[in-house]
């Protein structure tokens, strides 16, 4: 059996709909098949060595390990955010003027396999603040290349892939991803591994799974394009004047942001009951990466007949599980095995459709030619409410978990009524 035909079998197994590719040139849809499956397989790399090297969970584990204090701990989810976020207004120009963007995501991905074997090379030479502080900027330079890779995946997600499978291509891969950092999850959980020497061999795999995806991506058959003229950083900003539905959609993904913010709350809720087991860096990992692999697929494969829907119903079970971790712990449920983990659950199910449905709602929204600039300016937008987040966690913690899940799942709700108001753009 030749390579094409095993290759055409795959993409039929793994799409709907096999027909006409939607939005590509006919050169380009001649190598759809082969290059939906290298999205599927390079992005499933890079989704796995996310999830190895979680900042809210491994990061912050480690770090306490090696005995660097609370200061530098507090600093990795701000600078992995808006260090993936912020930048992508100055390098979406640079991006938008290559004739191949596919180079921009290979050499984002081997950025971040370099910078997570620096960190690896830290924790094994350092203690204490240097430690933190090496640590961090090392985290500052990977998530500078995640946001290369973040402003170029979703035209060359475009240019490569049919309007009907690509969330198909990203839900594939982030299953896929899942399911191995489920793997990893229960061996930390069992303890059958010395933690410290298993959480260094995951983050030394997740640089090597990140250098594999991007060279591996770099095989993906791109059709040349002129290369479009930089327009200026700020004028970049000149969409949101002139495109409503650019500005309706980043209202909702803002207010979906409930779903990402949440979960320490949640933690924080199993503490105060006095839950030991709810170990914060295994089962966290676990509930994460199960949530992601029975659900991706699926909030992907729904995506492409509707991705305002998916961003709704998202907003629908985050509101309901955010919601139900208040009235659970207020009924007395939170010190009980199941109540936080199953509310947690749904939560990540939430979080997972909404990173789907957002993907392949500004993919299919954005005009052809200038989609990096509008993930651009949709993730710069996002990171500065990232930040702001940290203001608002503070202030809501002095009101105590139940007020901020509260106002979380208000958030959630209200991203249901912005989100309807959206155009229905996929079939």
């Amino acid at each position: 059996m030749s390579r094409a035909t095993i290759t055409n079998r795959l993409f039929t197994a793994l799409v709907d709909d096999t027909g006409d590719a939607g939005g590509l040139s006919q050169a380009q849809a001649r190598h759809e098949p082969a290059n939906f499956l290298r999205h599927a397989a390079s992005l499933s790399m890079s989704k796995v060595a996310d999830g190895l090297i979680d900042p809210k969970l491994v990061l912050s584990w480690l770090l306490t390990h090696l005995g660097a204090s609370t200061f530098f701990v507090g600093l990795l989810v701000p600078i992995r955010e808006a260090g993936a976020l912020l930048p992508q207004l100055f390098t979406a120009p640079r991006i938008q003027a290559m004739a191949q963007r596919k180079w921009a995501w290979a050499a984002g991905c081997i950025g971040q396999g370099a910078a997570a074997a620096g960190i690896v090379l830290a924790a094994l030479t350092l203690t204490g603040s240097t430690a933190g502080a090496v640590i961090c900027a090392l985290l500052a330079v990977l998530a500078v290349s995640r946001s290369v890779c973040s402003v170029s995946y979703s035209d060359v997600l475009g240019k490569t892939v049919g309007q009907s499978r690509r969330g198909a291509a990203t839900g594939v891969a982030t299953s896929l991803g899942a399911g191995a950092v489920v793997i990893f999850a229960l061996v930390l959980i069992t303890g059958l591994v010395d933690r410290p020497t298993l959480v260094l061999v995951a983050i030394a795999l997740a640089a090597a799974l990140w250098i594999g995806a991007g060279a591996f991506f770099s095989t993906l058959w791109e059709e040349r394009a002129p290369g479009q003229s930089e327009t200026p950083t700020l004028g970049q900003l000149g969409i949101l004047r002139s495109d409503r539905q650019l500005r309706r959609f980043i209202l909702a993904r803002g207010l979906l942001t409930a779903t990402a913010l949440a979960p320490p709350y949640i933690v924080l809720l199993g503490a105060q009951a006095g839950q030991g087991a709810f170990d914060r860096l295994g089962a966290l990992v676990l509930a994460s990466s199960v949530a992601s692999f029975l659900s991706s697929w699926i909030w992907g494969r729904l995506a492409d007949r509707s991705s305002r829907k998916v961003l709704m119903f998202s907003g629908m079970a985050g509101a309901v599980a955010l919601l139900a971790a208040v009235g659970l712990d207020l009924a007395g449920a939170s010190g009980t095995i199941w109540a936080l983990p199953l509310v947690l659950f749904v939560l990540m199910l939430a979080y997972h459709g909404v990173r789907q449905g957002r993907v392949i709602y500004l993919v299919d929204m954005a005009p052809a030619d200038n989609r990096a600039t509008y993930t651009a300016v949709s993730n710069t937008v996002i990171g500065i409410v990232l930040l702001g987040s940290g203001v608002f966690g503070a202030l809501a913690s002095l009101a105590g978990p139940h007020i901020t899940l509260i106002i979380f799942a208000a958030m959630a709700v209200a991203s249901i009524v912005v989100t309807r108001g959206l155009d229905e753009i996929t079939d």
